[in-house]
């Protein structure tokens, strides 16, 4: 007889399944995806969405449409509860939804609360909330010259920071762009990453402030470490994600950020039945970093074990690689590379990454994607 996926989520690492219902519709499984929006956006292109290199629709995958074109069943909502005990899912419209084998993709969020955020403040995720940052700071230029504020020194800082550059520069406007890079921009990286990306910044004017941290938002003023006032127009923030609370708030276990603790196979500690992948797992054999490569590399792994969970087969392990790959959108045409002890700058770098984010997308959006209407 038939079993039960649920997958919550419809992000970088629910792609391979997503893309592959029918096999599982084949074998007599029932599919339903659990999202709040029918769109997802790939987090790797959202500083160009942000900047104008790119279009909404080429930055993101039609997962409803590419859910319901292959059988299963898309729920707009969103989980907010899991009863492992009874394998249900308490969606927040109310909906009790059962599971035989339940996986989440539900990413994670920049924690704004603690900064008391106001009006203008914006997460970089979700992602989609750069179209509307975006739409909202055209506008604004129209009336004068804009303070815009970077709060993060990680590589989002640096990639927000030169694209808000680009928006400015493309219409035409004028603004003082500064970034609050905590202790040091860039500071986990190897010293070449840092030295191309401060360069890079501080050519178009951007300036960094370091050693320095935020702890209010409210009223569009940074109030910072040092006991200054900073004010600004928008402030995008990139302090670091977090996993959702929900793992913690059901009882399940969890890692140190709260993220659901799974092993290698990408399975919950303790709970066979449930499975993880992406910014809101924490991975048990050892920490892994919040960005996109390891979601779309554990794509194949959880399609692997999602369907062995369900056919009562063996699973696969997940394999992460010790170094990934770093390509940072500077937003002016340029892009830095490292990996391990290599770093590059130049044209080529952004042409090398633009050509592998294209890349993925191709894989996974459905066909007529790029004809929709334009959101803009």
């Amino acid at each position: 007889m038939g079993k039960h996926l649920v997958l919550a989520g419809g992000g970088h690492a629910h792609m391979t399944v997503m893309r592959n219902l029918e096999r599982f519709r084949q074998l007599g499984h029932r599919v339903t995806l659990v999202s709040p929006d029918p769109y997802h956006y790939y987090s790797g292109m959202g500083p160009g969405l942000l900047g104008g290199t790119y279009r909404p629709q080429q930055v993101r995958f039609h997962v409803r449409r590419m859910v319901e074109d292959r059988g299963g069943t898309f729920l707009a909502d969103r989980v907010v509860r899991i009863d492992a005990a009874r394998r249900e899912l308490l969606l927040a419209s109310g909906t009790l939804l059962p599971y035989d084998v339940a996986s989440f993709n539900t990413g994670s969020g920049v924690p704004l609360a603690a900064l008391d955020a106001g009006p203008g403040v914006t997460a970089v995720k979700p992602i989609h909330q750069l179209l509307e940052v975006r739409q909202q700071i055209r506008q604004a230029l129209t009336a004068g010259a804009l303070r815009l504020l970077v709060v993060g020194g990680g590589p989002a800082g640096v990639e927000l920071a030169g694209n808000l550059w680009r928006l400015v520069d493309q219409a035409g406007g004028a603004a003082d762009i500064i970034v609050l890079a905590g202790r040091r921009l860039l500071g986990a990286f190897p010293e070449g990453v840092r030295r191309r990306a401060l360069a890079s910044l501080m050519q178009r004017g951007i300036a960094v402030r370091e050693g320095l941290h935020v702890t209010s938002l409210a009223g569009r003023q940074a109030l910072l470490s040092d006991g200054n006032r900073l004010p600004f127009d928008f402030a995008l923030v990139a302090t670091g994600v977090q996993p959702s609370t929900i793992f913690r708030d059901s009882g399940l276990p969890v890692g140190p950020d709260g993220g659901l603790l799974v092993n290698r196979q990408l399975q919950a500690d303790g709970r066979p039945e449930l499975f993880g992948g992406g910014d809101c797992i924490s991975f048990q054999p050892r920490p892994l970093a919040k960005v996109g490569v390891y979601a779309v590399r554990q794509n194949p792994i959880l399609f692997a074990n999602l369907m062995a969970a369900l056919e009562s087969r063996a699973l696969q392990p997940f394999q992460p690689q010790q170094a990934y790959l770093l390509i940072l959108n500077l937003g002016d045409g340029r892009g830095v590379f490292n990996r391990g002890r290599l770093t590059f700058g130049g044209q080529w770098v952004f042409a090398l990454k633009d050509r592998i984010d294209r890349a993925f997308m191709a894989r996974f959006q459905v066909s007529g994607e790029l004809t929709e209407a334009e959101t803009e």
